[in-house]
């Protein structure tokens, strides 16, 4: 195993104050042409949070949770954190690893999938923030995309575990199980590895894996689905359809599919969990996925990945 000197935490970064947010949005569709109007609409969704992104705030609690496992452990490492569009700047914490004399760090990047930007960006943003540093910056691994790891899926199973008993009786056995995962160019996803990419594919194996540890801490099976949503960007564009083909099978005809609208995939209201996020019958009529009230008929969890 290599000799690491240091642990980095990279992330994505998010404003912290009303004041923030209007130069974060900056940061974030900086060359890409977005019109000043389309970034202050975008803006107003932050005023429902009062400008805070939560994300800085989860990356100090990982930060402090990691330092805890690193003592009980006996691992002695400084941890630094960088971020790509907010305070504190990556290309900042390395110069800073690079000062303290850091010679070899292991990154670990809060995002779970492969694609140019969940992963081919961040190591850019590495490499460049090593070139700023200058010819004494430290070498610096990624660990590897964790959406298959246990202790993610594990989480994320506990989260659905969680809400899934906060539902009301009548529909809480036969609620479908909904992944919700944001919505990349076609071309995006077909780049990021073979067949259709790696950013599809893996997100339909960590649903999988979910579902079937929901099953199993159940005692029985839970029909679900992959959907996308976030969608931002021009319609001449492809993008993946509304609702994945990657499901149990047989969704009833009846059920409600999932509906989204074109939000800019930095509104903070694009990160709920799926008991916010609307559905719509055929006949129109507007309602929960995760309420969907009845029985629909189950079907078996897939028994290998899609």
């Amino acid at each position: 195993m290599p000799d690491y000197d240091a642990f980095l935490l990279v992330s994505f970064g998010g404003p912290e104050g009303p004041a923030d947010v209007v130069p974060f949005l900056e940061n974030v569709t900086r060359g890409r042409g977005v019109p000043r109007d389309r970034l202050a609409k975008v803006a107003r969704h932050y005023d429902l949070f009062g400008g805070v992104s939560p994300i800085n705030q989860q990356c100090r609690d990982l930060l402090t949770a990691i330092g805890k496992d690193f003592a009980a452990a006996g691992i002695d490492l400084p941890r630094y954190w960088g971020n790509r569009n907010w305070h504190p700047y990556l290309a900042d914490t390395v110069a800073q690893m690079t000062a303290d004399g850091v010679r070899h760090a292991i990154a670990f990047v809060t995002s779970a999938y492969g694609s140019h930007s969940s992963c081919r960006q961040y190591l850019d943003d590495i490499e460049t923030a090593r070139a700023q540093a200058g010819p004494g910056a430290p070498r610096i691994d990624k660990i590897r995309h964790f959406f298959n790891h246990p202790g993610f899926i594990g989480s994320v199973t506990e989260a659905a575990l969680a809400a899934i008993g906060q539902l009301p009786e009548f529909v809480r056995h036969d609620a479908w199980l909904v992944f919700t995962a944001h919505s990349i160019p076609e071309a995006m996803a077909a780049a990021s590895g073979p067949a259709g990419g790696l950013y599809p594919a893996q997100l339909a194996e960590a649903a999988r894996l979910v579902a079937e540890q929901v099953a199993g801490a159940e005692g029985h099976e839970r029909s679900w689905c992959l959907a996308y949503q976030s969608r931002s960007g021009p319609p001449s564009v492809p993008w993946p359809a509304r609702t994945s083909a990657t499901s149990s099978p047989n969704w009833p005809a009846t059920a409600p599919r999932p509906w989204w609208s074109s939000r800019s995939a930095s509104s903070p209201t694009t990160s709920r969990s799926c008991s916010t996020w609307t559905s719509r019958r055929r006949s129109g009529r507007a309602t929960s996925a995760c309420l969907w009230p009845g029985r629909p008929p189950r079907a078996p969890i897939p028994g290998s990945s899609p």
